[in-house]
């Protein structure tokens, strides 16, 4: 067993093998345990539905058979992180996006079909959704990255264009779902003009917490919860993203050590958002140990 003396990897293994879902521990042992892919890709099977989407809360805030949005843009990214987003299953979920978004061609938060299942308060459930980058570009930006054709892009590409173009006053959310279509984003030169522009908006409007010791003196954006900050490291998840431009060197160290820091002593990483229920408390904790890990992996910390 693991003790508090142990090095953060190992401390965190047991932190998955206690807690996690079949699907993050095997997400685990493929990333840090030199894994297979293919159990990884078993076990994210049983969140898919006939449609080409994704259900069963395997994005924790959303419970119940129906498939989001939120939930396949999940599904992308552990097909991203396992180098299978191709062939027919990504085909299913392009035609599955095709089919659920509005008229702009673009993906809401949340389809009205959830009506009847519990669903996290903060997204709110209304009978004609309107699209949303938030939805839209990280799963934009994931297909861009991996090279994915489909004529659903075309549209949806110029949604999310559209949607950064127009940012003026945003949210930490959002701002990462921009920066995760402006990092797959084809067209490099525009791309990196708005990421630049977004990053006077992030630091103007003081959407990153620039040094960890004096968060209490950060605002916490409406709707979030107490504690609910956002630091250089969640938008630059990894060095080659366009995020990194918007911090200085001093400051994403300064993030890095918070984030290292933040290690509990069970081995997992808390979770800084509202809590509503007790699925989304034992599944989040996980996957927010996962993004670290990786997070620190990225920018080369030691894991032990």
């Amino acid at each position: 067993m693991a003790g508090t003396g142990a090095h953060p990897l190992a401390r965190a293994e047991h932190f998955i093998w206690l807690t996690a879902r079949v699907l993050e521990q095997r997400r685990f042992a493929h990333r840090f345990l030199d894994g297979d892919p293919d159990p990884v890709e078993t076990a994210l099977t049983a969140y898919r539905n006939e449609d080409g989407g994704y259900a069963h809360a395997l994005e924790p805030d959303l419970r119940g058979p129906v498939s989001q949005p939120l939930h396949t843009a999940h599904a992308l990214d552990v097909l991203d992180s396992i180098g299978r987003c191709e062939g027919l299953r990504v085909e299913r979920i392009c035609r599955y996006l095709s089919d659920v978004s509005t008229k702009e061609g673009a993906l809401p938060a949340l389809l009205p079909l959830q009506r009847g299942y519990p669903a996290a308060p903060f997204v709110p459930l209304v009978d004609d959704p309107p699209a949303e980058l938030l939805a839209t570009g990280p799963i934009v930006g994931l297909l861009h990255r991996n090279e994915v054709w489909h004529a659903w892009l075309f549209r949806a590409t110029d949604f999310c264009w559209s949607a950064v173009d127009a940012l003026e006053q945003s949210h930490p959310y959002e701002i990462e779902a921009a920066i995760a279509f402006l990092d797959g984003a084809p067209d490099r030169t525009r791309a990196e003009r708005a990421a630049d522009r977004l990053g006077r908006l992030v630091r103007g409007q003081r959407l990153a917490v620039l040094d960890p010791a004096r968060r209490a003196e950060y605002p916490v954006a409406p709707g979030y919860a107490p504690g609910e900050h956002h630091f250089p490291h969640d938008y630059a998840r990894t060095p080659g993203s366009l995020a990194r431009r918007w911090f200085t060197d001093e400051e994403l160290e300064r993030s890095l050590d918070h984030l290292a820091a933040e290690q509990r002593e069970d081995g997992g990483w808390p979770v800084n958002w509202r809590q509503w229920a007790p699925g989304t408390a034992l599944e989040g904790r996980p996957l927010v140990t996962l993004r670290a890990l990786e997070t620190l992996r990225s920018y080369g910390r030691p894991l032990g």
